[in-house]
């Protein structure tokens, strides 16, 4: 009983996390995908079409390059972040797929034996 309780308040500690990554990403108002839906990656703002080339472009006054320096790493960042709680969030969600699967099997046996029993 110890151990089923530990996991409950290990899942509630989880899904408190997803909550916080999602309001951090800015997702907070979007819904979850179905679990028969997959999560495509979204291509990331700095990653350029195959194929092309780099366009060359002027060069900027000293204030300009360290702001655009600036702009570019908080771009990276932004980047690394969100590919991060992508990556945790789908670790999450492959965890807890055989609870669920478990879960959903358990409630459909419970509701065939009730049903069953009414039928009788």
């Amino acid at each position: 009983m110890d151990k089923q309780l530990n996991s409950l308040t290990h899942s509630a500690h989880l899904l408190d996390d997803l909550e916080s990554i999602r309001e951090l990403l800015g997702d907070a108002d979007l819904q979850p995908p179905l679990l028969t839906e997959t999560v495509e990656q979204i291509p990331l703002l700095l990653d350029e079409p195959a194929g092309t080339a780099p366009v060359a472009t002027p060069a900027p006054a000293p204030e300009e390059d360290a702001q655009t320096r600036r702009q570019d790493t908080l771009l990276h960042l932004d980047a690394e972040l969100r590919t991060a709680a992508q990556q945790i969030m789908q670790d999450v969600i492959n965890d807890f797929t055989p609870h669920i699967e478990t879960e959903i099997k358990r409630r459909l046996d419970a509701r065939l034996e009730r049903l069953l029993k009414r039928s009788e």
